[in-house]
């Protein structure tokens, strides 16, 4: 059975710090890196207040600090942004109100491949970040 994007979520995965396993990109081979659950994601972008918005570079870096490394595992934060954006949506489907979804398009703007991706296309994700007075 397929687990619902809110289980994925939910799904306690193993996260914590390891050495990076090579080099890819700002990411330097044996570096300690974060690698984070769906639900810290989450959690930090629900921290963003409203007409804030941060590149996915900018979130790999903050999770980092936030956890004493200077990485954040690129590949594990792609799949957990689309998570996170995919188990928002389905609240809202849900009948959950806006305000208690995480505002994923303070992370994801209309281009980011991520956005791309996303099963409900990118035309919520601009019509949320014109809301807020983002660039689409």
């Amino acid at each position: 059975m397929v687990k619902s994007w809110n289980e994925r979520l939910n799904t306690p995965g193993i996260n914590g710090v390891k050495p990076t396993p090579r080099t890819i990109g700002d990411v330097v081979e044996g570096q300690p890196m974060l690698v984070p659950t769906a639900r810290q994601v989450d959690d930090f972008i629900r921290s963003l207040p409203n007409g804030v918005e941060m590149d996915v570079r900018a979130l790999r870096t903050a999770l980092a600090i936030e956890h004493g490394v200077q990485v954040t595992c690129p590949v594990t934060i792609g799949y957990h942004l689309r998570t996170v954006a995919e188990a928002a949506n389905e609240d809202l489907e849900r009948g959950l109100e806006l305000s208690a979804i995480a505002p994923f398009w303070r992370v994801l703007d209309t281009n980011a491949p991520t956005t791309k991706k996303l099963s409900f296309g990118a035309e919520f994700v601009a019509a949320q970040r014109k809301r807020e007075g983002l660039k689409p």
